[in-house]
């Protein structure tokens, strides 16, 4: 039975070894996917929705957080980062909300703009942040055999015989979340359920929807409490980086969380063998 201790442990070693190429493949899921929430923002998760209740909904958030005291505010943004991070796959659906609430409210100029934005983000999502965050997994898994693993061990997702069947299975994954969001709990729980789809993906670029979701359910069969505090520990971590204006996050936290979660799921796949 595994522990967080174990995995960190040998979280840490992955990252000694791969330091600098580590810290390289964070630095570009970052970027282009927002996968590290208290890292940098990512070129497509821009938040300028002209939506007027977006706006009215941004303005009670600033009178909030006026009221905070600073490290009241520091704790805000840091669990604000991390479910920014875990609501990374679903943000192009916001933006289509955004897009049929323009046409409702009879803003048809403004519901075009937002349709097409909305039609980009879902296409740069489908194709190439999700494949993305799961070459991303790719690279961890080969880095914990071996030192300085090559960078391009990320675009081996991105090769014809893998691209699609990647693109799909992690769209489908985002869909079936996004539903499930919509029962608030249901979506949480599924969250952790579909967590090791990406890991199983980066393994075996051309399993079939299926195989991979019910690996992935059988995975996750007990251990979603376990982690879920997992995800927790790093709170703290976060919490520092926040500090750091992520600085901590692209230089050390976000290397530490991807190896740390790529021991979990050998130790999963393992116990399921």
């Amino acid at each position: 039975m595994w522990n967080r201790k174990e995995l960190k442990d040998k979280a840490k070693k992955v990252v000694h070894k791969n330091y600098w190429t580590a810290i390289v493949v964070c630095f570009l899921i970052a970027l282009f996917t927002g996968e590290f929430g208290t890292s940098i923002i990512g070129i497509w998760q821009s938040e300028d929705s002209m939506d007027p209740n977006y706006i009215v909904n941004n303005e009670r958030e600033e009178n909030f957080t006026e009221t905070l005291n600073e490290t009241q505010m520091k704790i805000f943004e840091a669990i604000e980062a991390n479910l920014n991070s875990a609501m990374k796959s679903q943000k192009y659906i916001f933006k289509i909300w955004d897009a049929v609430t323009s046409f409702h409210i009879n803003q048809t100029r403004l519901g075009v703009i937002l349709s097409i934005g909305a039609a980009l983000a879902l296409a740069f999502t489908i194709l190439v942040a999700d494949p993305l965050i799961v070459g991303g997994k790719r690279y961890f898994l080969k880095a914990r055999k071996g030192s300085n693993t090559k960078i391009g061990v990320v675009g081996e997702i991105f090769q014809k015989e893998h691209w699609l069947n990647v693109a799909i299975i992690m769209f489908l994954r985002n869909v079936y979340n996004a539903l499930w969001y919509l029962t608030i709990i249901g979506g949480v729980i599924k969250t952790y359920e579909y967590r090791m789809i990406p890991y199983i993906l980066a393994e075996n670029p051309n399993i079939k929807r299926k195989e991979a979701f019910v690996r992935s359910k059988q995975m996750m069969k007990g251990n979603k409490w376990k982690t879920f505090i997992l995800d927790m520990s790093f709170f703290g971590w976060n919490f520092l980086s926040v500090l750091t204006f992520g600085l901590l996050s692209v230089l050390y936290v976000n290397p530490y969380n991807a190896a740390t979660i790529a021991e979990l799921y050998i130790e999963l796949k393992e116990e399921k063998e």
